[in-house]
C-alpha cells in the first residue's frame, strides 16, 4: 500500500517545468545559436567572396535587422522560460550563472538591434554612396581593398566614415560573438543535464 508522497517528492514535481516550456526553451536556444553560427561562420564568409561588395553590403544591410531582432527575441524568451522555471528561492549556484549568461546575451543582443548594428548599417550606406561616385563597389573579395585603400588616401571623409565603420562593426561583431558564446554555453549546460539521448 503506497502512503503519502514524501514533501520533497511533491516540491520536486511542482517545480518542474512542463514538456511544452522545456520544448520551448529548446526551440527558442536551438534556433538563436543555429542562426548565428550560419550567419556569422557560413553565409557571411560565402557572400563575401561570391557577391559584388555593395550587393554583400545591401543584403546585409536588409538582413539584419530580423537577424539582430530574432536574436534578441529569442534571449528574452529564453530568459523569461528559465527564470519561471527556476523560481528565485530555489536557485542553484548553477541556475544563478545561467541567468547571467541569458541576461549578458540579451544584453548584447540588444546593443546590436537598437545601436550598434542600426549604426553599422547607416555607415556602410554612406560608404558605399562615396564609392559609387568613384565607380567602386562591384569588386569581388581580396580585390576590393587596393581601390578602398586608395580612396581612404585622397579622401578625409571617407577615410573618417571608414574608421566608424570599423569601430561600430567591430562592437557589432564583439555582441555577436558573445551571444554565440553564450547560447554555446547554455547549449551546454542543458547537454549536460541529459540523461540520454
Amino acid at each position: 500500500m503506497k502512503g503519502p508522497v514524501p514533501i520533497q517528492d511533491a516540491m520536486a514535481s511542482d517545480t518542474e517545468p512542463s514538456h511544452t516550456i522545456k520544448l520551448l526553451h529548446l526551440l527558442f536556444l536551438s534556433t538563436s545559436w543555429g542562426m548565428q553560427v550560419w550567419v556569422t561562420f557560413v553565409a557571411g564568409f560565402v557572400m563575401s567572396r561570391h557577391l559584388p561588395r555593395h550587393t554583400f553590403g545591401s543584403i546585409q544591410r536588409e538582413l539584419f535587422p530580423y537577424y539582430f531582432h530574432i536574436s534578441s527575441t529569442c534571449a528574452f524568451l529564453n530568459l523569461t522560460l528559465f527564470a519561471m522555471s527556476h523560481p528565485s528561492e530555489r536557485l542553484a549556484e548553477e541556475h544563478t550563472a545561467q541567468i547571467i549568461i541569458f541576461l549578458i546575451c540579451i544584453t548584447a543582443s540588444v546593443l546590436n538591434t537598437q545601436w550598434f548594428g542600426q549604426v553599422t548599417s547607416e555607415v556602410v550606406a554612406e560608404l558605399q554612396l562615396v564609392e559609387s561616385s568613384q565607380g567602386l563597389g562591384q569588386e569581388l573579395g581580396l580585390a576590393a581593398s587596393e581601390p578602398r585603400r586608395q580612396l581612404r588616401a585622397s579622401n578625409p571623409g571617407y577615410r573618417q566614415l571608414a574608421r566608424r565603420f570599423a569601430l561600430y562593426h567591430g562592437l557589432s561583431s564583439l555582441c555577436n560573438l558573445l551571444c554565440i558564446l553564450c547560447n554555446g554555453l547554455s547549449m551546454y549546460h542543458l547537454a549536460a543535464q541529459l540523461s540520454a539521448l
